[in-house]
């Protein structure tokens, strides 16, 4: 599905996808503060987690002709990545 999109449309997915995940981003700063990525960090994680959800779910063959299938995963991805670097940061933290 995201291979088939034209470089145009791909261009703007991922400008659409970085400045949410820049507002998630910013909102769990002021939630997470020093245990955080910081801003721009979660947005880098989110907008990396969403892509790649997105891209395994194509590679084990779940279809995402529907936008809201493809958002759910993307969105699953997103927090996933942020979740399991934040326990793996305030792991390493505390050794």
């Amino acid at each position: 599905m995201i291979w088939n999109l034209d470089p145009g449309w791909l261009m703007m997915a991922v400008a659409v996808v970085a400045v949410l995940a820049f507002f998630f981003g910013s909102a769990l700063d002021a939630i997470m503060r020093e245990d955080g990525f910081g801003p721009t960090g979660n947005m880098l994680l989110f907008t990396f987690g969403f892509f790649m959800a997105v891209i395994i779910a194509n590679t084990w063959g779940i279809s995402l002709k529907d936008l809201k299938l493809a958002v759910a995963w993307g969105l699953g991805g997103a927090f996933a990545t942020v979740s399991v670097l934040a326990l793996i940061k305030a792991g390493a933290g505390r050794i």
